[in-house]
C-alpha cells in the first residue's frame, strides 16, 4: 500500500520535471510554455492510464457487484497522489501566466508565488475542491469503505478521464491562439462528446446499472446504495454539469460570426 503510494507520488512529479526540462533544454522553450505544456501532458498521461485500467477492470467483471480485478485497488493507490500534484502543477501555471502578463502593481515580472496563493483559489476553488475531495472522501470509499465490492463501478468512474487528453489539449491551443484553426474546432467536437457521455452520463449509467442488476425500479437505487456512494453523486455530478455548461457556452463562443477586421475598424472608427 505505501509503496504504491510512493510510487504515484514520484511518477507524477518527475514526469513533469522531466518534459519541463526536455521542452526547455532540447527545444529552447521558454519556463512559462514548459510548465503549461508539461502539466497539460502529466494529466493526458494520466487520463489514458486511468481509462485504460477503467476498460481493463470494466470488461473483466462479469457480476458487477462481487467480482473483483487486483488493478482496481492498485491503481487507486498508485493514482491518489496525482490529485495533489495537479494542485500544485495547476497553482505552478497560474503563477507563470501572471508572471507572463507582468501585473503593473506587482511590480515587473508579476506577483510573489505567495501573493499569487489567493488569487489562485479565488479562480480554481470548484477544481481545487474537487481535487481534495478526491483524496479526503474518494480513496477511503474506494479502497475501504465499498469493502471489496463493486470493482466495476470503480472501473466505470476511472473512464471519466477519457474527456481529459481533449480538455488538455483545448486549453493548449487556446493558450497559444489557435481558436480558429481546424484542430481546434474538431477537439471541440470530442470535447463535448467525450465530456458529455464520460462525465455528465456517468453517473446516471451507474445507478441505472445497479438497478438493472437488482432488479428494481431506477428511483429506489438512492435508497438502498450506500451513503457514500450517494454523497458522492451529490457533490460530483453537479460540478460535472457545470463544467460542461461552461464548455458548451465556450463552444457557442466560438460558433458566432467574428466581424472581419474592415468591420472592426469601421465599427470602432463610428464610435469615436
Amino acid at each position: 500500500m505505501l509503496a504504491l503510494l510512493a510510487a504515484g507520488s514520484l511518477f507524477f512529479p518527475g514526469l513533469f520535471l522531466v518534459s519541463r526540462r526536455t521542452l526547455q533544454c532540447l527545444l529552447g522553450w521558454s519556463e512559462a510554455d514548459a510548465v503549461i505544456v508539461s502539466t497539460r501532458l502529466v494529466s493526458s498521461l494520466q487520463a489514458v492510464m486511468a481509462s485504460s485500467a477503467g476498460c481493463l477492470i470494466a470488461s473483466s467483471c462479469r457480476d458487477i457487484l462481487e467480482d473483483r480485478h487486483w488493478l482496481t485497488d492498485t491503481y487507486i493507490l498508485f493514482a491518489t497522489p496525482y490529485f495533489l500534484y495537479d494542485i500544485y502543477a495547476m497553482f505552478v501555471c497560474y503563477w507563470h501566466k501572471l508572471r507572463v502578463k507582468g501585473h503593473e502593481e506587482a511590480g515587473p515580472g508579476g506577483p510573489s508565488m505567495r501573493a499569487a496563493v489567493p488569487a489562485f483559489l479565488r479562480r480554481e476553488i470548484l477544481m481545487v475542491l474537487h481535487h481534495v475531495f478526491m483524496v479526503a472522501f474518494c480513496f477511503p470509499a474506494s479502497l475501504l469503505w465499498r469493502r471489496g465490492k463493486g470493482d466495476y463501478f470503480q472501473g466505470v468512474l476511472f473512464l471519466a478521464e477519457l474527456s481529459t487528453p481533449s480538455v488538455c489539449l483545448g486549453k493548449v491551443l487556446i493558450q497559444y491562439r489557435k481558436q480558429q484553426t481546424l484542430l481546434h474546432r474538431a477537439n471541440g467536437v470530442l470535447m463535448l462528446l467525450s465530456f458529455f457521455c464520460c462525465r455528465v452520463l456517468l453517473f446516471p449509467y451507474l445507478y441505472y446499472a445497479y438497478s438493472r442488476y437488482a432488479s428494481i425500479p431506477l428511483h429506489r437505487v438512492p435508497l438502498v446504495a450506500p451513503w457514500q456512494c450517494n454523497l458522492g453523486a451529490a457533490l460530483l455530478w453537479p460540478l460535472q454539469l457545470y463544467w460542461f455548461c461552461l464548455i458548451c457556452r465556450g463552444a457557442l463562443r466560438q460558433l458566432r460570426p467574428r466581424p472581419n477586421a474592415d468591420e472592426a475598424s469601421a465599427d470602432q472608427t463610428g464610435r469615436r
